[in-house]
């Protein structure tokens, strides 16, 4: 039976890069021709190119018999400009110069956010403010965000539509510059392919290119649970807080993270930055008008806006949903089997490392995506990121203290004998 890590060694790592560039490049190349995104059409045709061009590199290494990992770093951020970064910038440019067909619905919605921000004091239009919008701006009303998101819509609600003020690039500089710091706290040989897998697998070149507002949520916890596996709780607690501002996607990851500080004895410094800046974010927003934060931020998303949201990827859920009879309650009664499942394994096995945060984190999270009624293809870049850096975060992990190692080694006798 050939094993994950069998698979992950091959040729020094070398045959797991050839295939990931060489699938991708095949999956960019049938997305320029196929889809009926056009944005996602003309992040296919670039991020193709840019594929090929890795795999080739891959290959080229690999016939050399050239194992040096440090190459294999070269070609991924390579990579990673090629397929991310060049047909983002490209349709910054583009939609500067006037094309209207060259970002997704949700920069448009943060940029939108970020004028009333500006100039209103809250980033949220009420239901019957929207209700009075034309039928073909309603959804575009909408926010679904946390407060905070609507700070990267700041730079082209002050200077105006530019490419740099475009809502993707500022996603972009917090990611880039948040996975670095992760990068520079973990060592080992699993973080290159953790970070390909971060990167530049096409579920996230993709989102960076022609959305990208989840990557910044998703690269602030990671840089929590890395600062975790440092010790730096109170660090931790603000990047995490951060993230609550962003996105309530990050708060499932924030909980766990919670529960792994109660376990090492740090919940009140990692507390303060994990749960006040999300509170204090909402302040805001809360005075000026609560009923649209409420609007925008629940009640949209459980379906109780003036229009429903498009999310709608055929998972299981979504199928059970729309499919059978009764279909949204089986489906909201699977969602909460796995939520119990969770929970029992959270108090059975509480997650002492920054590791198996990662773990509860990203198994948590692909069960609600495949089980939710309403979601998107784009959310499964979360369980993948969070799964793929847990062997880098146990190479980087600092060593527990003894007295919680004797806990784990007394649960670990407990559970041989059951």
């Amino acid at each position: 039976m050939i094993t994950w890590s069998r698979l992950d060694r091959a040729g020094g790592g070398l045959a797991f890069d050839l295939g990931l560039y060489a699938l991708s490049a095949g999956f960019a190349a049938i997305t320029a021709a196929t889809s009926t995104l056009l944005p996602h059409r003309a992040w296919g045709g670039v991020a193709a190119v840019g594929y090929a061009v890795a795999a080739v590199a891959v290959l080229v290494q690999w016939l050399a018999g050239n194992r040096d990992p440090r190459v294999r770093a070269t070609i991924t951020g390579v990579a990673f400009v090629a397929t991310a970064w060049v047909p983002m910038l490209i349709q910054c440019v583009q939609r500067a110069g006037g094309r209207t067909d060259r970002a997704q619905e949700e920069v448009l919605v943060v940029e939108d956010g970020g004028i009333r921000l500006l100039h209103h004091g809250t980033p949220y239009l009420s239901d019957g403010t929207i209700a009075g919008l034309p039928a073909d701006e309603r959804l575009l009303g909408y926010l679904p965000y946390q407060p905070g998101m609507a700070l990267f819509g700041l730079p082209r609600a002050i200077a105006g539509d530019t490419w740099w003020t475009d809502a993707r690039v500022w996603f972009l500089a917090v990611t880039v510059a948040a996975l670095a710091i992760a990068v520079a706290l973990e060592s080992g040989p699993q973080v290159l392919r953790a970070v390909q897998l971060t990167t530049v697998l096409p579920v996230v070149a993709l989102t960076i290119a022609t959305g990208g507002d989840d990557l910044p949520v998703l690269a602030l916890c990671l840089l929590a649970i890395a600062l975790c596996t440092r010790e730096r709780w109170a660090w931790a607690g603000v990047v995490a807080g951060l993230a609550g501002t962003l996105k309530l996607f990050a708060l499932p990851i924030v909980a766990v993270l919670l529960i792994h500080a109660l376990t090492r004895r740090r919940l009140r410094p990692f507390a303060l930055g994990a749960i006040g800046l999300p509170v204090l974010a909402l302040v805001p927003p809360l005075l000026r008008d609560a009923g649209a934060l409420v609007d925008n931020v629940i009640g949209f998303p459980l379906g109780h806006g003036v229009v429903s949201s498009p999310a709608a990827s055929p998972f299981p859920g979504h199928l059970i949903a729309t499919g059978l009879p009764g279909g949204r309650l089986i489906a909201a009664g699977l969602l909460a089997l796995a939520g119990v499942a969770l929970a029992v394994w959270i108090v059975r096995r509480p997650p002492r490392t920054a590791a198996a945060v990662a773990l509860i984190s990203g198994y948590g999270l692909l069960a609600a995506i495949l089980l939710m009624p309403s979601t998107r293809f784009g959310y499964l870049l979360y369980p993948v990121a969070l799964l793929a850096w847990v062997p880098a975060l146990r190479d980087g992990a600092a060593p527990l203290p003894q007295r919680d190692r004797l806990e784990d080694a007394t649960d670990g006798r407990a559970r041989a004998y059951t």
